[in-house]
This record gives structure tokens, sequence and C-alpha cells, in this order.
């Protein structure tokens, strides 16, 4: 299976947005943060969200497609292909919705970090350290905050994973809080 360092690799090779690496890294964090919270592979999960966007600064129009293609050249498992497509569900003619706790968590957590990191850029510290669930809350409530962050995918977390909401967001948060020198944030 591929790692970390192999999906670093192929992430600087084909992302030049720095903000989208950020974004992935940001994903790989939580991910790794809601495995633990399962008792799930941290490693396997954490690699789901690191390389869940990485044909999109390229292929925008194709994506995930491309990103599949060569999952599957490389003769990556099925989880994490299935982890791919179906962290796409609902985008272009992606049709195919999560189903196991991993991919339920990609989904719900990928809109979810956009949010978390525009709260801590109108902090006056721009720091993730200043963020709290709280100041999320406020926030999330209004929608002209962040207004292209998805937060209807982020509240399926409720029925599919069986987190509360409030739950959801704090291991989320304090994910990204722990790589916030990553992030520069």
């Amino acid at each position: 299976m591929i790692n970390r360092q192999q999906t670093l690799d192929y992430i600087n090779s084909r992302t030049k947005n720095k903000n989208l690496v950020k974004h992935m890294l940001a994903v790989e964090a939580q991910m790794r943060g809601l495995a633990k919270y399962f008792g799930e592979n941290e490693d396997e999960w954490a690699v789901a969200g690191l390389i869940h966007d990485a044909d999109y600064d390229q292929w925008p129009d194709e994506h995930p497609k491309k990103l599949i293609a060569y999952l599957e050249e490389k003769h990556e498992p099925a989880w994490l292909i299935d982890a791919i497509r179906s962290h796409a569900w609902g985008f272009h003619e992606f049709t195919q919705e999560p189903k196991t706790k991993l991919e339920w968590s990609l989904y719900c957590s990928d809109e979810l970090s956009g949010l978390i990191i525009a709260c801590a850029l109108v902090r006056p510290s721009k720091k993730l350290a200043e963020v709290t669930l709280e100041s999320i809350k406020k926030k999330w409530k209004q929608t002209s905050f962040a207004a292209g962050v998805h937060r209807e995918q982020t509240e399926l977390c409720e029925a599919k994973l069986g987190i509360k909401l409030d739950k959801f967001i704090g291991i989320c948060l304090k994910s990204l809080q722990n790589i916030n020198q990553d992030l520069g944030l």
C-alpha cells in the first residue's frame, strides 16, 4: 500500500497550489484523529485523507477520475479507491455514496477543514490555537461566512457516523491544532 512519503511525493509532483496541499494535510490530520476515535488504523485513514484531492490542481474537471486511475494502476487496495470515489459523491457524475466509517469520515471532514481554517484566519493572530468549538459554532450559523463550505455534508456525521456534530468538530479542530505549524496557523 502507498505510504505517507510516497503520497507526499505524488502530491508535490502534481500540486502547485500550496493552499490545496495544506488542505490535504488538514484532512489527513482530521482522518488520523477520527481513526483514533473509532479505534481504526490511523496510518491508512491518514493516507486516504492526504491523497484525496491529489488530482484536483491539474484536472479539476476530471477530479477524482485521474487519481482513481492512478490508484488502480498501482494496484492500491479497494478500500482506498472506494474512499476516494465516495468522497466525491454528488460531485460531477459521481454517484457512489459513502458506506464505511472511513468513507463517511472523509466525506464529512473534507468540507469542515475549510471552515475551521477560515475561523483561524479571521482571528487577529491567525492561529488555530485561538479557535474554539464555540467560535466555530458561531460561524457555523453564519452561512455567509465561508459560504463555499457545504455544512450539510459535515452534519451527516450524526446520522452516518453516530457522532454528535459538536464532538465531530472538536475531534477535527484538535487534529488541526496538532499540525498548526505544517499549516502555518
